[in-house]
Formats: structure tokens, sequence, C-alpha cells
């Protein structure tokens, strides 16, 4: 029986551009592989068959791309103290890290020519164009925060952190270690739209909250109190960030407490569908009666203006989509040279 796969993501397309959350999912890892080579395809092809050849012998943490469902970012093996990521997630203090040239497996010459140059740019002016838009998008989706932080009664959501801190934690022996947090992201913006595992990451936990509210309602404080509170009490967290504004939780998963709360609201909106789910609705606990109908007009037109910007960068990513499957073209590659890389990899590090 084959182990259970956890997928999320590292890296994410954000109202502050590309975003890169890798370092604290490996770190103090023996060995950070990062594999070398401009096309996606072959680097998400070696990752697959890492995953084929290994996935009977250990839980893999798969780590999905903000690219697009066809490509991969990395897989990390925790109990081998070993992860292999693409190059494009490497960072300056990345412990660990040895560049993996997968040139060196194949015969292929990669192209430089001028039209590949010209593809690449056309890419590379596509996808900052929908960072751009998404930026616009936040700071008018700050005008509609500020509507319900002015109508919210913060003393009260203080109290009502603190009671659901104590239920939560209550009975439950405090761990003398030193607890971590593992800083990532459920979904994210790509040019497929916007994307998101969170059933994946539910269905394997007994207690789950989905937090209702409106922009501005204290969803992401709410939760960061409770990411402290786990960890001092030496729980490990996964933290996942707000794929719009990484500067936001939009969820808080801690396995050994078999508990997962996070914003269930637009663009990731569920319901609770069966025993252990449970809702949390922020707007009706902590803001004043009748503000939606009190501000209407003016939520409403915040509303369509800051999700009309977010559209336009869907748009531009799908267009530097188009450009990133013209430049994968140039890349030719067949299984073999696959399997040599996946083969060293095995052979030579993970063992």
């Amino acid at each position: 029986m084959k182990n259970k796969l956890i997928s999320y993501y590292v890296a994410g397309n954000t109202a502050e551009g590309f975003v890169n959350f890798l370092p604290s999912n490996v770190s103090n890892f023996n060995h950070v592989i990062l594999l070398n080579h401009p096309s996606q395809t072959l680097k998400t092809h070696v990752l697959k068959s890492v995953i084929s050849k290994y996935e009977d012998k250990s839980q893999l943490e798969i780590l999905l791309s903000p690219l697009g469902s066809e490509f991969l970012d990395g897989v990390i093996i925790r109990d081998k103290s070993i992860a292999i990521v693409v190059d494009t997630l490497s960072t300056n203090d990345l412990a660990g890290a040895i560049e993996m040239d997968l040139n060196l497996f194949s015969a292929e010459e990669i192209p430089e020519n001028e039209k590949y140059v010209q593809t690449k740019a056309k890419f590379e002016n596509e996808t900052e164009k929908a960072y751009q838009n998404f930026e616009t998008g936040l700071r008018i989706h700050d005008d509609l925060e500020e509507i319900y932080i002015n109508e919210m009664n913060v003393s009260r959501a203080n109290e009502l952190a603190e009671e659901f801190i104590e239920e939560l934690l209550q009975g439950i022996p405090k761990i003398d270690r030193e607890a971590k947090v593992y800083t990532r992201l459920f979904g994210t913006n790509t040019k497929n739209g916007v994307v998101n595992v969170v059933p994946d990451l539910l269905k394997n936990q007994s207690r789950n909250v989905f937090i209702k509210g409106r922009a501005g309602t204290g969803k992401s404080t709410f939760m960061k109190k409770i990411k402290d509170a786990c960890a001092k009490h030496g729980f490990d967290v996964e933290l996942y960030h707000c794929s719009f504004d990484p500067n936001s939780v939009d969820m808080v998963l801690v396995r050994d407490l078999n508990f997962c709360i996070f914003d269930s609201t637009d663009p990731h909106e569920f319901f609770p569908e069966r025993d252990g789910d449970e809702t949390l609705d922020l707007y009706e606990e902590l803001v004043t009666p009748g503000t939606d109908e009190t501000y209407a007009s003016e939520i409403d037109h915040l509303n369509n203006s800051y999700k009309s910007y977010m559209k336009k960068g869907i748009v531009h990513l799908k267009e530097a989509g188009s450009y990133l499957e013209q430049l994968e073209q140039h890349y030719v590659f067949h299984e073999q040279e696959v399997e040599r890389m996946a083969g060293f990899i095995l052979d030579k590090i993970v063992q």
C-alpha cells in the first residue's frame, strides 16, 4: 500500500510578486538538491520519476508549481532529510544546497537563439504585468478592509481568540520542545486560474474550523494567535499564507492535534460536510450589525473593482503560460535521460 502524499505550494504568484517559502520547510536538511535546467518539463519529469520510485518507501511531500498543473516544484523526503527541488526555488540562505546540472546527462544543447530570447522576455513581461494587476487589486482590497476594521470590536476579537485557544489546548500537556513552523501556501494564482488543495489538507484532520467573515474582520490575526499558542505548547505548525497578500495567513494546520482552521471565504470558500467540521463567523461575532447594508454601495464597488484587477492578472498569467509553452518546445529529451538523472539522485544521494 502506498504511503500518503502531502501536496502544497512553497512558491506563488502574489500582489508582492513571486514569493518563495521553501527555506522553513527544509531547515537543517542534510541535502537540498537543486535541479538546474531551463526546461520546467524536464525537471518535472525527473521529479515524477523520483516520486514513482520512492512513494512506496516513505511519506513524500509534493511541491506543486505556480506555473501550472502540469509542472512540479519539488519533492521532500523528510525522514531522509532530503529535498529535490527546481532551481527557481534557490535562495542565498539555503543550507545543504547541492546544484545538479541536468545538462550533464543530456546530449541536447540549450537553445539561445534570438526567437528564444524574445519569447523568454515576453514570458517575463506578462508575468510582471500580472503582479502589477495583483498589486493594484490589493490596494483596493485594503480600502475594503478599512470599512470592516472601523466597525469591528477589537477587544471582543482578542477575547474570542483567547477563548478559542483555551478550549483548543484544554487538558493537553505542554511539550518541552522548540516547535517548528512550516511556512507554505495551499494555493496560488496560476494560468489555470486561482487554484488550491484545501480539500486534500482537510481530509486527514478530525477537526476542521471554517472561518467565515469579510475582508478586515480579523481572520488572519485570529489564526496567527492560534499558531503562536500551538507553537508555544510545543506543537509543530503548518502556516499557510495568502497567495493574494502573502503577509496574511489563510490556514493553520496542527497535525499532532488533528486540527485545522482556515479562511473559508472567496476564492477558497468551502462548507462543512462531515463530523468534526464547524463554522466560526467573525463577521457575526465581531462586526457592528448592519455593516453590510450600511456600506452596501461602497462595498459592492470595491469588491467588483479589486476582483477585476485579479481577473486581469490571471489573463496575463495565462498569456505568460502560452509563451512558456513555446519555450518548452525548444527542449528535446528522452526517457532514458530522465531515468539516468533520477537514478543518479536515488543511487548517489537518497540511497
